[in-house]
């Protein structure tokens, strides 16, 4: 076979390419005497590869394009959408592997051609995190990259900087630099100022998504006319064309990716960074003011299952302003009740380390805003309790409970619906501890207050005949235990549905009772609906899921069915081994007390 030519290859500079390809036109003042005569150059050669960079306003480029498609063309362009011209190559954030080999090569830790293992276990290490700090964009690595090597200052020196001077680090490019001489910082505030110029909405649209969690923002934050959008936002409100037209201008210098399928918005965290780096202080805290006041008014009530995915697509969110409430000290309204809205949907899915500071912050706030003796702390308060309680944090919950209750009976009529939660959880609390004389007296108290409130047949009033039922139960008052498991299903399935966390809950319970004296087969079908609904609504890692394998194990185990018991012993144990309860809470214990005593049945 013969050998083709090494292609000839054209990155414009308009005049450069008059002597590489040996043009007398090159020397013309006229530019576009020097444009017709590369293209006609184009147009009768092939094996030809032509290199647009930059070319940001393709409609700009057609008068450079030649006619006869002879050769190769490679446009470079931040605009998201070129039109029929061309076939679009999207350069993805290099994933972590990726980057931090090119991020060692291109720092000289390692060799231009030296395999990733050749680095060590540190600098490996280190360059991951590097490239999750910068979200594992290339120019950014390579400006990385630069840095380290001409200040030898290292990986985790180059780390530790960037924690702390972020912003000098992003607007330093590097002085070897030639190829690409901009710094991150610069690229991205030249496209937002053309940005502002064009489009004042799209600009504050920016801003925004700046104080978001960078991945699928809800466009709904928009379209639904969230109160404290601002004066250029507003009008996008409940209008899809402009905000379609905001869109644009923003895609145009592919400041942010849309997912038509999602409804949502992504921008790379870079850029938030330098976006709210080029805010002053004033500035900073009004959008963070801004977007809590946003995520606040948008995020449904937790305590209902069919928010559950709403919460899902918003909780992140809540979480970054979660830092921005403490970072800027705000004490709005708003700010405590997203804080313990979202940190009831993390407890309700086991996301316990994640709650915790939360509810401790919105108690702050309160505190702060309302005194110390006001009864809306109650609420604070008992969630606070009720949270330890779910962890057998008995020690801490009480002082929280005690004081919620004292609040409240010092605020409130004797019977308040409110007073019925921290006595609830109270009676839980003593339960937990064996005392259960003290547990009774609460869960009556607790049953009393809601049953004057609310009727006999509310969810609540379930909540606190359950409870009764499992103290019963719990002292071998089987007699006495029955009928107010059995009340409390029936309320938990006529109120909440057959699907409900709590549902499941009071199958469990009646199915503990019939365990207990030995009514198998009234047993069986209980627990297996129980489990059916917590691996559906909680998921198959939830600790109450484990908790219902645990139990229907034990069933099998005393029907020597010890096949299916020692599967769904192991089961409940790797869930709790990935979950973060502590390794003394008294589920995780049952459960590996029961397994233990199980194989030590199998060996004897």
């Amino acid at each position: 076979m013969g050998q083709r030519c090494q292609p000839r290859v054209a990155r414009l500079g308009l005049r450069r390419p008059g002597p590489l390809l040996g043009l007398p036109e090159y020397e013309a003042q006229d530019q576009s005497i020097i444009v017709v005569a590369v293209r006609h150059w184009l147009d009768t050669h092939d094996w030809w590869l032509l290199i647009l960079d930059n070319a940001d306003d393709v409609s700009l480029v057609r008068d450079f394009l030649p006619r006869a498609g002879k050769g190769h063309i490679l446009l470079t362009t931040r605009a998201s959408a070129q039109g029929t011209m061309t076939q679009s190559i999207g350069v993805e954030p290099m994933e972590e592997t990726e980057g931090a080999l090119f991020l060692l090569r291109r720092a000289r830790v390692l060799a231009l051609h030296a395999a990733l293992d050749q680095a060590t276990p540190a600098d490996h290490a280190t360059a991951k995190a590097i490239v999750q700090t910068l979200g594992g964009l290339p120019l950014a690595l390579d400006q990385a990259g630069a840095y380290i090597e001409e200040t030898g200052c290292g990986l985790s020196g180059y780390l530790e900087r960037y924690h702390t001077q972020r912003t000098t680090l992003l607007r330093r490019r590097g002085r070897l630099v030639t190829d690409h001489p901009e710094p991150v910082a610069t690229t991205w505030s030249l496209s937002f100022q053309r940005v502002e110029q064009t489009s004042p909405a799209a600009a504050d649209l920016m801003r925004l998504c700046a104080f978001l969690h960078p991945d699928a923002i809800p466009e709904e934050l928009i379209t639904e006319g969230a109160p404290d959008l601002g004066p250029a936002l507003q009008p996008l409100a409940g209008n899809l064309i402009a905000l379609d037209e905001a869109m644009e201008a923003l895609r145009a210098y592919s400041l942010v990716r849309r997912n038509p399928d999602t409804n949502t918005l992504t921008i790379h965290r870079l850029v938030q960074a330098v976006l709210r780096d080029a805010m002053n202080t004033e500035q900073q805290r009004q959008w963070a003011e801004r977007t809590v006041r946003i995520i606040e008014h948008i995020f449904p009530n937790p305590k209902e299952m069919t928010n559950w995915k709403l919460c899902e697509r918003y909780i992140l969110h809540a979480q970054v302003c979660a830092t921005w409430i403490v970072q800027w000290g705000l004490t709005l309204i708003e700010a405590p009740h997203l804080l313990n809205e979202a940190a009831i949907f993390l407890e309700d899915h086991a996301q316990y380390q994640e709650a915790e500071p939360l509810y401790y912050r919105a108690l702050d706030i309160r505190e702060q805003v309302l005194g110390p003796n006001h009864p809306e702390l109650a609420n604070s308060l008992n969630n606070l309790g009720q949270f330890y309680n779910e962890q057998a944090r008995y020690t801490e919950a009480e002082p929280h409970l005690q004081r919620a209750l004292k609040l409240l009976e010092q605020g409130l009529e004797p019977n308040h619906p409110h007073i019925a939660y921290p006595l609830n959880n109270l009676g839980i609390l003593y339960f937990g501890q064996g005392r259960y004389a003290e547990a009774e007296q609460f869960f009556q108290r607790a049953l009393n207050v809601r049953e004057q409130v609310w009727g006999p047949n509310h969810p609540e009033l379930a909540n606190s005949l359950n409870n009764l039922g499992q103290l019963y139960k719990t002292q071998g008052k089987y007699a006495e235990a029955e009928p107010f498991l059995q009340r409390a299903l029936s309320i938990y399935e006529q109120g909440l549905g057959s699907n409900h966390p709590e549902t499941a809950s009071g199958l469990n319970n009646l199915a503990g009772l019939y365990q207990e004296q030995g009514k198998y087969a009234e047993t069986e079908p209980l627990y297996q609906r129980a489990l059916d609904i917590r691996e559906r609504v909680l998921g198959p890692n939830h600790p109450e899921t484990a908790q219902s394998l645990n139990n229907l194990a034990t069933l099998y185990e005393k029907q020597g069915k010890y096949a299916e018991a020692e599967l769904l012993y192991q089961r409940a144990l790797n869930i709790y081994g990935e979950s973060i309860l502590d390794f003394n809470h008294p589920d995780v214990v049952v459960v590996r007390n029961n397994y233990t005593a199980f194989l030590q049945k199998l060996l004897r």
